[in-house]
């Protein structure tokens, strides 16, 4: 079971922007809790709590004990969403879903990687994530911090997909089975070249053979274009002499 952490939170009975921009006038953060058998609750957190609990969560998958200010019973949750603003890197608003200890529930919990390639260690490949997160279904008792995926024997050209993944007691998978995870893939570098080699050189002569462009005259040099039908022969520059006669 992933590590349970708590979190004070308090109702706040008025709600919308101008509300919200005062709560966080004075640090604190607008937050609502979602429940499957109850209605959604308005909520307020004291900013420096929650920006120590994130920093202890560190972007695992935890359940959250929420203690009430107005109420003796506690409620367990876990981060559904958390709103920052982009600019000025504040918390705007922070969505809790509820779960309760006998029920299953769905999340998104994060992947992480574990050993080394042997692609990477002995073929000069680079690991490509393909999936940073999965959804799972589980009791709250039996949540993952994370999916852990170990790499050790992955070689270049290999692909970890959900149906290879271990599965963990209590945990369901709910991405497709042919969902890739993590490959193992060539350098970039290495790529780029065979591309170039494959590529035909600007100017090259077609090989032996080969049949000229649609539309070339037979005989004509590669490249050559083919003239158009009923154009006229391009007239001489201004000033320029016509051509001498030729001597019988």
């Amino acid at each position: 079971m992933s590590q349970q952490f708590k979190l004070n939170v308090t109702a706040r009975a008025q709600t919308g922007r101008s509300a919200s921009r005062r709560l966080r006038k004075v640090n604190r953060v607008p937050a609502i809790l979602y429940g499957k058998h109850s209605s959604p609750e308005s909520l307020s957190v004291e900013g420096p709590e929650f920006i120590r609990l994130l920093k202890s969560v560190a972007g695992r998958a935890v359940l959250i004990e929420l203690a009430r200010t107005d109420k003796t019973e506690k409620a367990l949750s876990f981060l559904q969403e958390v709103q920052r603003d982009p600019i000025t890197d504040k918390y705007l608003h922070i969505d809790l879903q509820e779960v309760k200890a006998d029920e299953k529930f769905e999340i998104r919990v994060a992947v992480r990687v574990t050993g080394e390639s042997f692609g990477v260690k002995n073929q000069s490949g680079v690991l490509e994530m393909n999936t940073q997160q999965l959804r799972v279904r589980c009791l709250p008792k039996d949540l993952p911090e994370a999916i852990m995926v170990d790499v050790s024997e992955l070689k270049v050209g290999e692909t970890i997909k959900v149906s290879g993944l271990t599965p963990i007691v209590g945990v369901e998978f709910m991405d497709l089975t042919g969902q890739p995870i993590v490959s193992c893939v060539e350098p970039v570098a290495e790529i780029v070249q065979e591309v170039a080699a494959a590529a035909p050189v600007e100017g090259a002569a077609p090989a032996a053979g080969a049949a000229p462009a649609a539309g070339a005259a037979p005989g004509a040099a590669p490249g050559a274009a083919a003239p158009v039908a009923g154009a006229k022969a391009a007239a001489p520059a201004a000033g320029a002499k016509p051509a001498a006669p030729a001597k019988k």
